[in-house]
C-alpha cells in the first residue's frame, strides 16, 4: 500500500530536482552570456590605498578582489576614483590621480585578466577577450578643485563620468545633504542651491569631452540644472528609490521620470541604508549598544561611513541581523521599471563603499545571485541583459567618449 506513495513522492522529489538543476544551468548560462557592467565599486579607495592588494584574496576583508570579480562573471567594472571632503584645493585632484595610478598599476601586472576601458571598442574587445574590463569614474566634483583644466586631464588618465558632488557641495554644485539641510535650517555649507554658471560650463565641457554625467549625490536643484543643461544622457550611477527608502540620497518619482526623459540609467546601490526604511532605525540602536566605542572613534575625527564599517566589522553577527532581504532591492527595481519602463534601470552596486548589503549579496562573487533573482521575478532574458548592462553601453555610446 505505502509503495505507490513513496514512488510518487520520489518521482515529485526527482522533478523537482531536475527543475532546479535545469534553472540553474538557465542562469549560469544567461549570467555569462550577457554584458555584466557595475557602475560603481569603492575597492581602490577603501583597500588598495590602505595597502590591501586586489590581486590577493581578500575574502573575509572587501567585497572585491580580481578572482571574485571573474567569479561573479563581472565584464566591465567601473573603479570609483574617491576622497571625501577631508580634500580641498591642492589635495583633492593629486588624490585621484594617484587613484588612478594605483589602478593603471594593477592593469599593468596582469594583462591577461584586465585592460582598460575608455571607449566603446575597448569594451567590446574587454568582453570578446574575457578581460575584466576596468574604468574610471570620478565620485566627486571638488577632485577638479574650481579647475576646467583638471577635468580635462583626469578625462585624459581615463575618467569616464564625474558625479558632480558627493555628499560635500563645492563652490558650483549643492549635495543632496546640504540641500536637505538647507531646508531643514542645519548647518550646511551652501546658501544657495543648484549649479551655478562655472557648474553649467562643467556640464557642456563633459558633453564635450565624452563624459557621462552622474547625478548621484547631487542634490534636487543641481539635478534639475544638470538636467537642463545636459545635451547627452546622465547616469544616476548608485542610487535608489525615494518612495520606498526617503533618504537624500534616493530619488523621487519626478527625478525617476525625469532620467526616463532625458534617456539616462539609474543604476540601483545596494547599500541597505538605501534601500530599507528600517535600516537607519535598527543601525542607530546597534551604535547606541556600542556609544562608548562610536565616542571613541568620533574622537579621532573618522567620517561616520568609516565608524561603521569599524563597528560592523568588529559585531559581525548584529551587523548582519540588520541586513534585509535581497527581494528589498528587488522591489526598487520593480518601482523603476513599472514607472519609467526597463532600459533606464541598471546595477551600480557600492560594494567596498558600504557597510551592509542585503543578504545573499557579500561581494562582487555574489552577482549571479542577482540574476537568478531576477528570473524569479519574471524578467524576460532580454531584459536582464539590459538591466545587467545593455542599458549602461547605450548611454556610454551616446556619451561619445574617444
Amino acid at each position: 500500500m505505502n509503495t505507490p506513495i513513496k514512488l510518487s513522492k520520489l518521482i515529485l522529489l526527482s522533478a523537482a530536482a531536475i527543475f532546479l538543476q535545469t534553472a540553474g544551468i538557465a542562469q549560469k548560462n544567461l549570467h555569462e552570456n550577457s554584458i555584466v557592467i557595475d557602475a560603481h565599486n569603492d575597492v581602490l579607495s577603501s583597500a588598495t590605498l590602505k595597502g590591501l592588494n586586489i590581486e590577493d584574496d581578500l575574502s573575509g576583508k572587501t567585497h572585491s578582489d580580481l578572482a571574485r570579480f571573474r567569479k561573479g562573471g563581472i565584464d566591465i567594472q567601473i573603479f570609483s576614483i574617491f576622497c571625501d571632503e577631508r580634500y580641498g584645493a591642492g589635495t583633492a585632484f593629486n588624490h585621484a590621480l594617484r587613484e588612478m595610478d594605483s589602478l593603471d598599476a594593477i592593469v599593468a601586472r596582469n594583462p591577461t585578466k584586465m585592460m582598460l576601458v575608455n571607449n566603446l571598442a575597448d569594451l567590446r574587445e574587454a568582453v570578446r577577450s574575457r578581460r575584466l574590463g576596468a574604468m574610471k569614474g570620478v565620485e566627486g566634483g571638488h577632485m577638479i578643485e574650481d579647475k576646467m583644466e583638471y577635468l580635462d586631464s583626469l578625462y585624459k588618465r581615463g575618467a569616464r563620468y564625474l558625479t558632480l558632488t558627493w555628499n560635500n557641495s563645492t563652490s558650483w554644485a549643492s549635495s543632496a545633504w546640504d540641500e536637505n539641510y538647507l531646508d531643514a535650517g542645519k548647518p550646511t555649507t551652501i546658501t544657495k542651491k543648484g549649479l551655478n554658471d562655472f557648474g553649467k560650463q562643467v556640464v557642456r565641457r563633459m558633453n564635450e569631452l565624452g563624459m557621462l554625467v552622474d547625478l548621484s549625490h547631487v542634490g534636487v536643484q543641481t539635478f534639475y540644472d544638470a538636467l537642463a543643461t545636459t545635451t547627452k544622457p546622465v547616469i544616476v550611477s548608485h542610487s535608489c528609490v525615494h518612495a520606498i527608502c526617503p533618504v537624500p540620497r534616493n530619488l523621487d518619482d519626478d527625478q525617476i521620470k525625469a532620467i526616463a526623459k532625458n534617456g539616462g540609467v539609474i543604476h540601483l546601490n545596494f547599500y541597505s541604508g538605501f534601500l530599507d526604511s528600517n535600516y537607519t532605525r535598527n543601525k542607530n540602536a546597534f551604535f547606541a549598544n556600542h556609544r562608548e566605542e562610536v565616542d571613541s572613534l568620533k574622537l579621532l575625527k573618522l567620517p561616520e561611513y568609516e565608524i561603521a564599517e569599524l563597528i560592523a566589522k568588529k559585531y559581525p553577527e548584529e551587523a548582519e541581523a540588520l541586513r534585509p532581504s535581497m527581494n528589498v532591492l528587488l522591489d526598487h527595481l520593480d518601482y523603476i521599471v513599472n514607472l519609467i519602463g526597463v532600459e533606464h534601470v541598471g546595477i551600480g552596486s557600492d560594494f567596498d563603499g558600504i557597510d551592509s548589503a542585503p543578504q545573499d549579496l557579500d561581494g562582487v562573487e555574489d552577482m549571479p545571485i542577482l540574476t537568478s533573482a531576477l528570473i524569479v521575478r519574471g524578467y524576460s532574458r532580454k531584459d536582464i541583459r539590459k538591466i545587467l548592462g545593455g542599458n549602461f553601453i547605450r548611454v556610454f555610446k551616446a556619451a561619445g567618449a574617444r
